[in-house]
């Protein structure tokens, strides 16, 4: 009983010493004891609204754990999550203006985004992906000349798509959308013939179609996409508490749960992703 109170007196007197040392965000979040999350409401199976109008996702799940956890770095409960909806033209700022404290979504890790936010360590692995209506007959982008691919403007798909398509010299046009539902309805229309996006957000956007069978994906993988959760740029003791939290998240069953609940139909995670939490399971 003796040793119990002293662990809990020390863990509590650690807890108040590092309190009164906060800055950043970090002391934001300690005085308000509130956390705010930028979410997207159309990347399934990352970030999206359920039918049930529930903030929920793989990304998500990931964020819920990493509020946790930070709650236990500062030694402050109850921490309350206010939730902002973002696009994927508004994600980044959103962040960089200081309207909320994370991104939780399908964010790639890119140099040139570097320059206005932060990111964690890699939470997933993607790659770009091309779909179809599966009566085109299409197989790969080579196929594709002459036709019209859609894709999310300013994302680093349209950026995979154009370097490919000049690299392959096929005579495609891209055409920019601003939403998987938009790409979807112009890939059903024929206002394009191929839609373009992280593979597993173009099986998360099947939903959308009015008639799912009747798309397919093709063969290609046009880049590999390392996601990160969105954080403010320059803030290293934010940044270390969310990594912290992520580390002991990857390190026990917690990233299996996650993971088998969102991906789990598709079988065992790639080994690259594999690699991704093992090399993410910093030590203390």
């Amino acid at each position: 009983m003796i040793r119990l109170c002293l662990i809990v007196l020390t863990s509590l007197a650690t807890s108040i010493a590092f309190a009164q040392g906060l800055d950043g965000r970090l002391k934001k979040i300690a005085d308000t004891k509130t956390i705010t999350i930028a979410h997207r409401t159309d990347a399934p199976p990352f970030s999206f609204v359920d039918a049930n109008k529930e903030i929920t996702g793989f990304s998500v799940d990931l964020c819920r754990k990493i509020v946790a956890s930070i709650e236990r770095q500062l030694g402050v409960s109850g921490l309350k999550v206010r939730y902002v909806p973002v696009t994927s033209q508004s994600r980044f700022d959103t962040v960089a203006k200081g309207q909320a404290d994370m991104e939780c979504g399908a964010s790639t890790v890119t140099l040139s985004r570097m320059k206005t936010v932060d990111f964690s360590s890699f939470i997933f692995l993607e790659t770009t992906g091309l779909m179809a209506k599966a009566s085109a007959g299409f197989q790969s982008l080579a196929d594709l000349g002459g036709k019209r691919i859609a894709v999310i403007g300013g994302t680093t798909n349209e950026r995979a798509v154009n370097n490919e398509v000049k690299r392959r010299q096929i005579s495609a046009t891209v055409v920019p959308v601003k939403t998987s539902q938009e790409g979807i309805a112009a890939l059903e229309s024929g206002a394009a013939d191929a839609f373009a996006s992280d593979v597993l957000l173009l099986i998360g956007s099947v939903a959308l179609a009015k008639d799912p069978k009747a798309l397919a994906l093709l063969n290609d993988k046009l880049s590999v996409e390392p996601y990160g959760i969105v954080l403010p740029r320059g803030d290293y003791a934010f940044r270390l508490a969310v990594n912290t939290a992520l580390s002991q998240i990857y390190r026990s069953d917690d990233i299996d749960t996650i993971f088998n609940r969102w991906f789990g139909s598709f079988g065992k995670p790639t080994p690259l992703t594999e690699a991704v939490y093992i090399l993410g399971s910093i030590p203390e």
